[in-house]
């Protein structure tokens, strides 16, 4: 398996930032995968770690970066300008994640006008090998009439 190819979108990523302001904190990046997919990526960054002695990424991180690729995702992928609101949401951990760059790429199950499902799969060296993946169910903006 290749390693991940990433390719910055600087735009997109300050919308984040700015939207977002924990995207800021953590330095999420969005950019594009070498199929040009909206992949979004984790820098690693040594603050990250949770547990010192494996070194491994704190869960909490990677649910968080995970919840941000979601709601991102879906306001850009439904060209929204307000902010989603989660109903609920489940990080499923796979493998301890490592003091390494870390990408998810999201997939939207069902898009509808009152809610959505969205599910994101984290992975770090290898896509085919993700350690975490989380999904949501997500209340759309209220459209107005």
């Amino acid at each position: 398996m290749n390693p991940t190819i990433f390719q910055l979108d600087e735009q997109l990523t300050i919308q984040a930032h700015q939207r977002i302001p924990y995207c800021a904190a953590i330095n999420l990046q969005i950019g594009t995968d070498s199929l040009n997919k909206r992949l979004y990526s984790l820098p690693f960054a040594r603050q990250n770690i949770g547990n010192i002695f494996l070194p491994a990424l704190h869960g909490g991180l990677i649910g968080g970066f995970l919840q941000s690729c979601i709601s991102l995702y879906l306001m850009e992928q439904q060209n929204l300008q307000e902010s989603v609101q989660i109903i609920d949401y489940s990080t499923d951990y796979l493998l301890s994640g490592k003091p390494v760059d870390s990408y998810a790429q999201c997939e939207i199950m069902h898009a509808g006008k009152r809610i959505s499902h969205v599910t994101a799969t984290m992975w770090q060296a290898q896509s085919d090998k993700p350690i975490a993946f989380a999904r949501a169910h997500l209340q759309m903006p209220a459209i107005a009439n």
